[in-house]
Order: structure tokens, then sequence, then C-alpha cells
């Protein structure tokens, strides 16, 4: 055989094999590539989440970018101020969570009204905290001041357990600051007037009411009203980690397991979220829950 025909076909050969090798590389790269596309173009589960404003509504902004790029899961935040119709739309399948209340309002939501939810885990806690635009100390109230109560039984127990601490008033003795009413005072030696209950998202409009000398206000509604509760406060709550009072993030029972609820739930307890708290309210009217 002609030795130039032998190179011919041997060089043809190889060119061949070659092509053929880049050809299946090609292939390869081209279904990763396809498969990566196909990944990253994947729509994201979508966790529908209600809650008030502030801090609440703050906090899951922060997390939700996390939730995305984490978990592939869209947060969808629906903003309300009002207390009674978030775990009415949980339970009626309205939406899948709600992020907006301590403990004790919720136990007693789910007594009162036989909602099928669960406390899915504590997130942060807010000081429940006394203002008023008429005194610059408590020393200055007057007997027979009216102090502005939220009308939540379940914040009863809470208010006046901050002011027997306080000394200002006596409870009786051995009762639950949970379960706490102001039938419970024996001795208000100023004479401090509790008629006066609103709406707990009303309290911040009160203190401009010529009959509010005091009010007692949740620490969500004082951060969005403006109120710097560690500066513009009268009287504190103590916050920290024996704090009954712990937000909570809230879910039916039958979506407990959900992977997307349990997603949401690492995210807001991970240390991002507890730092995100820590520094956007260094003043301490937010501090993460333990």
């Amino acid at each position: 055989m002609n030795i130039k025909k032998i190179s011919s076909v041997v060089t043809s050969g190889i060119l061949a094999l070659s092509l053929a090798a880049c050809g299946s590389s090609s292939s390869a790269a081209a279904t990763a590539a396809a498969s990566t596309e196909a990944a990253a173009a994947a729509e994201p589960q979508t966790l529908s989440v209600i809650a008030t404003a502030n801090p609440h509504e703050v906090i899951l902004n922060a997390a939700a970018p996390i939730l995305l790029e984490k978990y592939n899961i869209k947060l969808d935040i629906i903003e309300t101020e009002d207390y009674y119709t978030p775990n009415r739309a949980v339970n009626d399948g309205d939406a899948d969570a709600n992020f907006f209340q301590h403990v004790p309002f919720f136990d007693n939501e789910v007594a009162e009204n036989g909602y099928d939810l669960v406390n899915v885990c504590g997130v942060e806690i807010e000081p429940f905290g006394f203002y008023s635009k008429k005194y610059k100390s408590l020393d200055e109230l007057p007997d027979g001041a009216h102090i502005v109560t939220s009308n939540s039984v379940a914040d009863h127990g809470r208010i006046l357990s901050i002011l027997a601490k306080a000394g200002l008033i006596t409870l009786k003795d051995g009762v639950d600051e949970l379960t706490a009413t102001k039938e419970d005072i024996v001795d208000n030696p100023h004479n401090y007037d509790f008629s006066i209950e609103v709406n707990p998202e009303q309290l911040t409009n009160t203190l401009d009411d010529d009959q509010a000398d005091l009010v007692a206000i949740n620490g969500n509604y004082a951060i969005a009203a403006g109120l710097k509760p560690s500066t513009d406060a009268l009287l504190l709550e103590q916050a920290d980690s024996t704090n009954p009072y712990v937000n909570i993030l809230v879910t039916r029972s039958d979506l407990k397991d959900d992977p997307r609820i349990q997603a949401l739930a690492e995210v807001l307890k991970s240390d991002e979220i507890k730092n995100f708290i820590t520094s956007t309210w260094s003043d301490g009217s937010v501090i993460p829950a333990e």
C-alpha cells in the first residue's frame, strides 16, 4: 500500500475520533448547562404569612431573601394592623402562617375560638411600655390618674404585673402574671383608674386624649408610632429569656411539618436574623428569643 495513502487513512481516522469525542463532550456540556438553567429557572414555592408592620414585617422582609436563596421559597407577606383576623385567616386556609402575637394571646385565641393552630417557634420579644404626653416621670402621676390599657384580656396580666413589680399596685399573693385581672388588685394606693380600655392598635392614638395620663402600649405598636421604648417609656417591662411573652410563628396543625414552614422557622431562628434584630433595634426595644 502506498505510504501516503496509509498516512491519509490514519489521519482521517484520528480526525473522526477527535470529532466524535468533541461532539460527545459538547453534548454533555450542553446537557449540564440545560440542567443548570432548568434548576435556576424552577419556580420557587410560595409561603404566605400575615404579619403586623413593625417589627414583624420588618423581620420577615429580612428573612425573605435568605429563604429564597437557601430554600427557593418566596415569602408572600400580608400586612395587617388587626389582632383578631390573622389567626382566623390561617385557621380557615386564607394564609399559611402568621407572625404577630405572643404566647398568652395565642393560647387565649385558640381556647376561645377552637382554632386548629400550632406554635412553630419563638422569634423575638418586644418589651411592653407605659407612655405619657402629660408627664415626664411616674413620680408626676397624680392620684386617680387614668391608666389606659388594651382591651385584650391576654394583656391584662402582663400590664398589671409590670405595675406591681414597679410598686405602683399590689396583686394577690401567688397570682399568675399570665392570668391576673383587675380583680386581683388588692392595693391601689394612688387610686389609679383602669376603666379606659381600647383596641391594641388604637393605644398610641389615645396619648393625645385629655383623659389619658398613662398609656400601656404593646411594643410593636409603640415602635410603629415612632416611639422609642427604651427612652420614651416612663416604665418598661424587663425583657429577658424568662419573659413568657415571646412573639411566635404560627401555622395550622396540618402544616406544622411542611418543609416551607420548617425552612422559615430555621431562618427566623438563625444567627443572621438574630444579628439583624439586635442591630436594627440596638436600643433593646426588640430582642431575639433564645
